[in-house]
């Protein structure tokens, strides 16, 4: 149950609405109608990055096509909030389930996500009887932005680390009045998800990743003996990830290192913050998935760019690998183990292996997809539901 009568004006919950002035939206259109785009090399398709001619008419649609006052009320249509947290500022989205059993359940998104990820979970995870599920899975849900993202940012101090993020998100359930929590997270998600289970084992019932890194695969060299036991599946995962190493990982070594200078690029050019993000869903959609549109919908797509680039907090959420990269050791390696009961759901091109999952967390669940993509709430929704509800469905 929201609490509105702490005495305590810093940890009020306050009614939250998105109301874009219109005079943000005219710079946005001004500035797509200016763009400068650059020369590309013919024939190297995506090699090399978004092709020139790709984003150019994505842009067009942008400026010309996409309507985000129908986005906006579509936002609205959810209750939202906001609470002071440790010292910033936390929006989230809380839907309570009409069943009165229900079990909370807190989502979190990733990089280069936002809130917009869950919309389609909403009603199947909150109202199953209304969508052909059993009400006896239904889930109160809390949807917040992660500090530095969306309208939880821009963060005004360093330290926002996964780690403090749960903590956060603890605070945020109790406040909240839901003393023992499901929890659910894939990509930067499944980094701050499993963290729950170690700063608070007490208060989570269970969790459940998907697009899972940190903690759930290898992150250096595997040793030989170890990968002689890996399955044929498995060691094309090991491989892709030796891609990836190779090939993958500029984005997480730039916003590891000098968030603050590629922050003034994506913060100034609408087209910048559009690469920037485009990019990721075209290389971790659904491997079938030719564009990135293939996987997710234009509009979509543009609806979780517009929440960086109108709150302009592109810089802000890049920190967030720069304070993991502080705050982690071991190779990024969890130092603790969790001992929550967890489960982690695999989709089409996801890398996570058990073995290495195993040596962190307490695993209970593994669930392979053969669809579905990085972004799973987005490409297989129904997927991702079904898992979530059958897994916290043998831990109630």
């Amino acid at each position: 149950m929201t609490n509105n009568t702490t005495a305590d004006a810093g940890t009020k919950i306050r009614p939250f609405r998105i109301e874009i002035p219109q005079a943000a939206l005219d710079d946005l259109d001004e500035r797509l109608a200016r763009i400068r785009f650059p020369d590309e090399l013919s024939g190297t398709g995506w090699d090399l990055g978004v092709p020139t001619g790709y984003l150019a008419g994505l842009v067009d649609y942008w400026h010309n096509g996409y309507d985000w006052r129908a986005h906006e009320a579509r936002l609205n249509d959810v209750p939202q909030f906001v609470t002071e947290i440790d010292g910033t500022q936390v929006h989230f989205l809380h839907v309570r389930s009409p069943e009165p059993d229900a079990e909370p359940l807190i989502l979190t998104h990733g990089w280069p996500g936002s809130i917009v990820e869950f919309l389609g979970l909403i009603g199947p995870l909150s109202d199953p009887r209304a969508h052909g599920g059993d009400p006896a899975d239904a889930f109160h849900l809390v949807i917040p932005s992660v500090p530095g993202f969306g309208f939880s940012g821009p963060t005004r101090e360093t330290g926002w680390n996964p780690n403090r993020v749960a903590r956060a998100w603890v605070e945020l359930m109790h406040r909240l009045g839901y003393e023992r929590f499901a929890a659910q997270g894939g990509d930067l998600g499944a980094l701050i998800t499993p963290e729950l289970g170690r700063v608070a084992p007490e208060s989570v019932v269970g969790l459940h990743v998907n697009a899972a890194t940190v903690g759930f695969q290898p992150m250096g060299p595997a040793p030989e003996d170890v990968v002689a036991k890996l399955t044929h599946e498995e060691r094309q995962r090991l491989a892709a990830l030796g891609r990836f190493a190779a090939d993958g990982t500029g984005y997480r070594v730039i916003q590891s290192t000098r968030p603050q200078t590629l922050a003034y690029g994506l913060t100034d050019s609408p087209a910048g913050q559009l690469a920037w993000i485009i990019e990721k869903f075209k290389e971790w959609s659904n491997p079938s998935a030719e564009l990135p549109e293939d996987a997710v919908d234009r509009d979509t797509l543009l609806t979780n760019v517009m929440l960086y680039w109108l709150t302009a907090t592109a810089g802000s959420a890049a920190r967030v690998y720069y304070e993991a990269a502080k705050h982690a050791q071991a190779g990024w390696f969890p130092l603790t183990r969790s001992d929550v009961p967890t489960a982690v759901a695999n989709f089409a091109g996801d890398t996570a292996i058990r073995h290495w999952a195993e040596e962190a967390n307490t695993v209970v669940r593994w669930s392979e997809f053969d669809r579905g993509g990085h972004f799973a709430a987005l490409e297989a929704p129904d997927l991702l539901t079904s898992d979530i509800r059958e897994f916290f469905r043998s831990l109630r």
